[in-house]
Formats: structure tokens, sequence, C-alpha cells
């Protein structure tokens, strides 16, 4: 089997509403770029990465000569092809290693008759659990429906997503609004929800004075864990100094070089496994055998995923002996996906990974092409941008917080 083409489509898939975050916003739409593998034997390998438009569109054109007529089965030869570790220091290509790795597995998959789980070692759960994931949300702009803002509205927000989905655990995107605020939104959660294990994550802008008084401040919360409190592996280890929980990361500890440095000198108890960040679904599986041997936690993070992606999470969350906790999703955000049978299901706070051949999920292509084309009319959005803070960007560590008490409603396209 040989790859004969490499297609990626930029699509713009809307949200419930607009979500914020520490450094900026999703302005009610996630923009991903949507690959497909072809080969000779007329199979087509899906991948995904985050981000799209031309630049995205053009990565993967680029990546023609150095896999057209490749086997698509050799991909460890194909990570040296395309982002060989020096040669990369000039183009940084890991992202897009793993869509096309996720493409690879999945052709393998499809040509084996097996699940992607099968080849990665063999499933150990049927299904994957899951936290809520809790962001502050700005209205939605037609109706203005779906806000997130107030201590009301999140713990009415928490209650909808158990009541839904059926999730235990709930993580709060924080670093938005004044940590003394944040701190009354956290407690009023554990407050409504007291059979359930909560975490927070501020995206590393606080100082680590901060981080120390917010982890002090909750310590007799039921935490999972205090994700990110401040940046740096140097900063981290001074929160986990005064901190009584274990402290999380998807920003420092992303690739081995860094694992390394964590286990010789412990800054984070566990590690957040992003199939995309480390460069596909093989060395989070990797990553995840060092976490074991020296006893780190490990769980799987979200960054904004497609079904596609979220498949590869699925797969990767099936054969972890040390899945120490429910996995991340930013996916039931989502008011629809470009897979064939629509959106993935939530059981009982867990989705079923899935048992059919390759990834388990095919293009839905009038989707693709409804979404390509909302892609092509709103175009991408500056992720690090709040539309109501025009200019705006967080110091590190922060001080330039947004005022829980604005109401307004920023008029996003759609």
């Amino acid at each position: 089997m040989r790859i004969t083409d490499i297609r990626a489509t930029p699509v713009s898939v809307p949200l419930e509403a607009p979500l914020r975050h520490a450094n900026g916003c999703h302005w009610g739409r996630f923009v991903r770029t949507i690959v497909e593998v072809e080969t000779d034997e007329g199979l087509v390998g899906l991948g995904e990465m985050g981000g799209g438009g031309e630049i995205a569109t053009a990565a993967f054109e680029a990546m023609k000569p150095y896999l057209l007529g490749h086997d698509p089965a050799r991909i460890e030869e194909m990570r040296f092809l395309v982002a060989n570790p020096t040669a990369s220091l000039y183009n940084n290509r890991t992202q897009i290693v793993a869509a096309l790795e996720f493409a690879c597995l999945d052709l393998l998959g499809q040509k084996w008759g097996v699940p992607v789980s099968e080849i990665l070692g063999g499933r150990l759960r049927d299904q994957v659990p899951f936290a809520s994931y809790l962001f502050y949300r700005y209205p939605f702009p037609n109706d203005g429906a779906f806000e997130v803002r107030t201590i009301d509205q999140l713990v009415a927000e928490a209650h909808r997503l158990k009541k839904q989905h059926g999730f235990t655990s709930h993580k709060l995107k924080g670093g938005v609004f004044p940590q003394k605020y944040e701190l009354e939104c956290y407690r009023a959660l554990a407050d409504a929800l007291p059979d359930d294990t909560l975490r927070f994550d501020p995206n590393g802008v606080w100082s680590v004075e901060q981080a120390i008084w917010f982890g002090q401040q909750i310590a007799d919360l039921p935490n999972d864990y205090l994700e990110d409190p401040t940046f740096g592996l140097h900063g981290m280890r001074r929160v986990r100094e005064k901190v009584q929980m274990p402290l999380a990361t998807n920003t420092v500890v992303v690739n081995f070089e860094q694992l390394s440095a964590n286990i010789l000198n412990t800054a984070a108890d566990v590690v957040l496994l992003d199939t995309t960040f480390w460069g596909g679904i093989r060395p989070c599986v990797k990553a995840a055998g060092v976490c074991e041997t020296f006893q780190l936690g490990v769980a799987v993070h979200s960054s904004g995923e497609l079904g596609i992606q979220l498949a590869t999470m699925l797969h990767l969350g099936a054969v972890l002996p040390n899945l120490s906790f429910a996995a991340d999703a930013h996916y039931h955000h989502l008011v629809d996906d470009v897979i064939q049978g629509g959106k993935f299901t939530y059981k009982d706070g867990a989705i079923a990974v899935p048992t059919g051949p390759g990834l388990g999920v095919t293009l839905n292509q009038d989707k693709l092409c409804e979404y390509h084309e909302l892609y092509k009319r709103l175009g991408s959005y500056p992720y690090d941008q709040d539309p109501l803070r025009p200019g705006w960007t967080p110091l590190i560590p922060n001080d330039r917080w947004a005022d829980p008490a604005d109401e307004r409603v920023p008029n996003v396209p759609i």
C-alpha cells in the first residue's frame, strides 16, 4: 500500500456559544483542518489538526514530495522524513505529523480489519470517562442564550451537563476574571455538586504567589488536580512545594525532553497527553509508559477536537493502563460534527471506544462541504484575542482581568 494523495480541508464548525479562556476566546466556532490520505488501494485515512486556512492547506500540500509513494505502515520513518528533530527547528511540524499519523493508523486499521486500539496493543476498556468542561461563555449573539458569567449561570450549566451527559468530574476553565471571583465560582460548584470531583485550569496566567494562594484556598475541596496554575517548570515546582493537591499540566510537559526534566525534578504530578501536541497517538502511548514507570498520573487532554481527533483520544484512552483521571473534551460544546452518524454520544459521563476498522469514523462529505463553505465565508478568528477587548493580551503573570459585571454581547460572525 502506497500513499497517492494528501488533501487538507479547513472547516468551521459552530459552538453553542463563544468560549472564553485566559488567553482569548473561541469566537463561537472551532476552525479545524480535516486531512485525507489516499492510497493506491483505494483506502482513505483520516486526520485532523487545529486551525485552518491557506497556511494549513499549503503545509499539507508541501508534504506530498516527502510522502507520495510512501508506505503508510512506515510511520516512524515518516516522522523523520517530515519532522527530523534538527530540521524541524525551522518548521515545527509536530501537529502536521500528528494529523498524518492519525491517517496512517486509520489506513492500517482499515487494511487489517481492526480498530486502531488493537494496533496500539489492545484495549483495556471499552469506554473512556470524561469530565465536563465548563467555560465562561459569552451569550450566543442571535438570542443571548448559553451565557456563563455569573455564579448562578455556572452552577446551572454544570447541572445541565451532568443531567444531559452524566459527568461526575467537572473542569472549570479559569483565568478570565479576577482570582477572588473565580474562587467564589469554584467553591459554588463544589457546594452544588457534593458527590463529584473538580479540577481547575487558569492556563498558567497566575503568578506563583497567586497560584499558591488559590491552591491553599481550595485544599478542602474534592480536587482531581490543579492544572497549570502558573507557567514554567520551575514556577510549578514552587507551587507544588506549598499546595497539598496534585498539579497537572498540558503546557510545560509536551515533549520527551520536558518529561525527563519533570521526572528528574518533579513539577507536575499529572501529565495531560494530547494526541496533537505530542505528535500523534503513538508518542502519547510511549509517554504514558514513561509515566507508568515513574508513577506519574496520566489523563487525556482536549484541544478543541472534532470527531476524528476525538476518535484518536478514545483509542488512546482505551489502551492506557495508567489512565488516572477522566479525560477532557471540548466536544459537548459543538452543535455538529463532520463524521457520519453525527456527534459521538455520552452515556454515564463516558464515550464508547469505536469498534470499526481504523479510527472507526468516516467523513460525512456533505457536512465537510457545508463547514468548508462556512469557513470560506467566515475565515479564521484570533484565538488569542477577546472580541470585546480589542488589542488586549494577557500578561504572564496577568493583571488584566475581564469584568464579571460586563453584560455586553459580542458581535461575532456566525
